[in-house]
C-alpha cells in the first residue's frame, strides 16, 4: 500500500555487452583519478627522493652544508651513515647523511 512496484526488477535484462561496457564506464572515473594523482603527487615526490638520494650520495669533504634542523657548516668526515660537520672553528658535530637538505655554494660558510 505505501510501497511503489519494483520497476528495475519487472523490466527485460539488458544485453550482457551492455552490461561490461557500463562496468568499464562505471571504473573509468577512478581509473583517471589515479593517473592524476600519480602525475601530480607521486612522479613529483619521487623526482625529488632521487634528486636528494644523489646529492648525498655525491657530498665531499670540503663541501659546505645547511641540515634539516638549519645547522650550516663544512663538511670534515665522510661516514656510511653519519657526516662531521663544521659548524664553527674548533667545533665539530656529527649529523645523519639524510638530515642534509641542500648544499651551499663554496664561500657561504664563513
Amino acid at each position: 500500500m505505501f510501497i511503489s512496484s519494483a520497476y528495475a526488477q519487472t523490466a527485460p535484462a539488458a544485453a550482457a555487452g551492455g552490461d561490461m561496457q557500463s562496468s568499464f564506464m562505471s571504473l573509468l572515473p577512478l581509473v583517471l583519478m589515479f593517473v592524476v594523482l600519480y602525475f601530480v603527487m607521486i612522479r613529483p615526490q619521487m623526482k625529488r627522493q632521487k634528486e636528494h638520494r644523489s646529492m648525498i650520495d655525491a657530498l665531499a669533504k670540503g663541501d659546505e652544508v645547511a641540515t634539516a634542523g638549519g645547522l650550516v657548516g663544512k663538511v670534515t668526515k665522510l661516514g656510511d651513515t653519519f657526516l662531521g660537520v663544521e659548524i664553527a672553528p674548533g667545533v665539530e658535530v656529527q649529523v645523519q647523511r639524510t638530515a642534509v637538505v641542500q648544499v651551499l655554494p663554496k664561500g657561504s660558510v664563513k
